[in-house]
C-alpha cells in the first residue's frame, strides 16, 4: 500500500455490530422492530414522544454493557502512530471509539450519550433516562431530547467533513451499507479530488463499485491487517 499523507476514514454500524451493538439495516435489525418515521424523525418525536424517549433511554443503557473491538482499537493505534493529517468520521451515536482509545472522533450524527435541550439549544453529556422529562442543566427548562441526528435534519460539522474529503488521498469506509446520504456520497467527493479509496466490509454494500478497493470479511480482522500495512509503509 502506498505511503499516503491525508486519510478521511468513515465508520457505519458494521464495526460495532461485533460489539453487539444493534444495526438498523440488517435483517432482524432496529428498522424491523420499529418505523424509521416514529422513532428516526422529528415528527415522529413531535407526534409520540414517550415512544422516542424509551428507544433512545434502551439504546443508552445497551451501550453500557458493550466494549470495543479490535477494530476500535486499531484506529485508536493509527490516531497516535500515523505521522500525516487524519480525520475519523463515524455516523454511529455509540462511544466505543473513544473507549477503544480514539480521540478525534467527529459524530457527524450525533451522540446517544448526549443531551440536546431545544429551549436553550445547548448540549449536555448524558448517561440517564429522559422519558421522566428531567430538567435541562442549564436552562431548567424539561425540552430535552436525544442528541441524534433525524432523518430530515443536517448531520454535523459537514463544512469540515468535505473539507477533509477535498485535500485526502485516501478515503477509507468501514462497515457502512452505503445507504444514507450524505456519507454515502463521500467516497465520490473523495475519487473527485483524486484520493485512492478502499472499502472494508463484511459484505458488498451498495457502493461498494465506487471503491477503488474493496476487502471483504469481520471489520475486527480486516481494520487491525490495513492499520498495520499503513504503518509499515509510513516506516519505510
Amino acid at each position: 500500500m502506498a505511503d499516503f499523507k491525508r486519510i478521511v476514514i468513515l465508520t457505519g454500524a458494521g464495526i460495532s455490530a461485533e460489539s453487539g451493538i444493534d444495526t438498523f439495516r440488517a435483517a432482524g435489525g432496529l428498522w424491523e422492530q420499529h418505523r424509521i418515521d416514529d422513532v428516526a424523525t422529528p415528527e415522529g418525536f413531535a407526534r409520540n414522544p414517550d415512544l422516542v424517549l424509551s428507544f433512545y433511554d434502551k439504546r443508552r443503557a445497551a451501550l453500557a454493557s458493550a466494549s470495543p473491538n479490535p477494530a476500535h482499537v486499531a484506529l485508536a493505534r493509527l490516531e497516535r502512530e500515523f505521522a500525516g493529517e487524519l480525520l475519523l468520521v463515524t455516523q454511529n451515536v455509540d462511544d466505543l471509539h473513544e473507549r477503544g482509545g480514539s480521540f478525534r472522533v467527529l459524530h457527524m450524527h450525533g451522540e446517544l450519550q448526549s443531551a440536546l435541550c431545544t429551549s436553550c439549544e445547548v448540549r449536555t453529556r448524558w448517561h440517564d433516562t429522559m422519558r421522566n422529562r428531567p430538567p435541562c442543566p442549564v436552562c431548567q427548562a424539561r425540552s430535552l431530547r436525544p442528541d441524534i441526528v433525524w432523518f430530515g435534519e443536517m448531520p454535523y460539522e459537514m463544512g469540515r467533513i468535505y473539507s477533509a474529503l477535498e485535500s485526502c488521498d485516501l478515503f477509507v469506509s468501514i462497515g457502512t451499507s452505503g445507504a444514507v446520504y450524505p456519507a454515502a456520497g463521500f467516497v465520490q467527493e473523495a475519487r473527485a479530488a483524486g484520493a485512492y479509496t478502499l472499502d472494508l466490509n463484511l459484505e458488498p454494500s451498495e457502493g461498494s463499485r465506487l471503491f477503488d478497493e474493496s476487502r471483504l470479511g469481520p471489520a475486527s480482522l480486516l481494520v487491525p491487517a490495513w492499520v498495520d500495512d499503513v504503518l509499515s509503509c509510513a516506516e519505510a
